[in-house]
């Protein structure tokens, strides 16, 4: 969900500047610094946000400069871009570097609120409106944009480690074949010393064979790994994806990793399903940062 967008319109009026910044988060979280003549409009903005950016951590800047006859009705308000120079000079010296005068008067005033308008006339201050919401569109459509090329980039990102997993569940495969003669050969040792027991029970010699068997075949793990690795490159190609439905497949990849390491008792699958964990835990890390 990391993305950028910004956008500049100039009209007869006014100069605007829009920027928008994202970046991870579970949640939509946004902050908005908006002009104060335009401040009854954050709901708005907010709205235009929402409908187009679902998650992340969202800032919204918006810069209004008067030009041409506007200029004119407006001035500069000293005090507060006074105070809004001081500060950024406070922070930089505190942060141990010598800020530019020229750069940091740009900034202040930039900032909300750093212009007076003596008098506003309302359509004139509607009409201003309507080229900010454009601005305000264009900057969306950019981050969105930007948004999209990210999505690309960590979907690929998803294929890799599908495909890496599904490369170590081959590996696990092929090394089950060899682990099952050590299996047969153990099982056998042990049915031997128990039918040289006097008390041998037959009905406990089932039960143990049972438990045994159990135990140690991870054939349906195998199987259900499979199909929930393809499941999963199903739904992230899928239009209605999203990253909580790929979460839960990813918690049930988990368990089917976890009962093949559990069950395997194999030192080489071992190190396999540690190389899978690690897989995964790149995918669970990128599923909680897409939509």
């Amino acid at each position: 969900m990391t993305g950028y967008g910004v956008s500049n319109i100039e009209s007869e009026s006014i100069h605007v500047t829009v920027e928008i910044k994202t970046l991870n988060s579970k949640f939509l979280d946004i902050y908005c610094r908006i002009p104060r003549q335009f401040s009854e409009r954050e709901i708005e903005v907010r709205n235009l946000l929402t409908q187009s950016l679902e998650r992340g951590k969202v800032e919204f800047t918006l810069s209004v400069q008067p030009v041409g006859k506007t200029v004119a009705s407006t001035s500069v308000n000293r005090a507060l871009v006074g105070a809004y120079y001081n500060d950024l000079s406070a922070t930089a010296e505190n942060l141990g570097f010598i800020p530019d005068t020229t750069e940091l008067l740009r900034i202040a005033l930039q900032m909300p609120n750093a212009y007076n308008n003596e008098t506003v006339d309302e359509s004139d201050k509607e009409n201003d409106w309507t080229q900010i919401k454009l601005a305000i569109v264009e900057a969306i459509r950019k981050c969105s944009i930007f948004r999209e090329q990210e999505g690309k980039m960590t979907s690929d990102k998803f294929t890799d480690y599908i495909n890496t997993i599904q490369t170590l569940l081959d590996k696990v495969a092929e090394q089950d074949k060899l682990r099952i003669p050590a299996v047969r050969e153990r099982l056998e040792k042990q049915v031997r010393e128990l039918l040289a027991d006097d008390n041998f029970d037959t009905n406990r010699f089932e039960q143990e064979l049972i438990y045994y068997v159990e135990k140690f075949d991870i054939s349906e793990e195998k199987i259900r790994l499979a199909n929930h690795l393809t499941y999963f490159t199903e739904t992230l190609e899928a239009p209605e994806s999203n990253g909580k439905k790929l979460n839960f497949i990813a918690q049930e990849i988990g368990r089917e990793i976890n009962t093949i390491g559990s069950k395997a008792n194999d030192a080489t699958i071992q190190h396999l399903v540690v190389q899978m964990k690690d897989e995964l835990e790149k995918i669970k890390e990128q599923t909680m940062n897409i939509i």
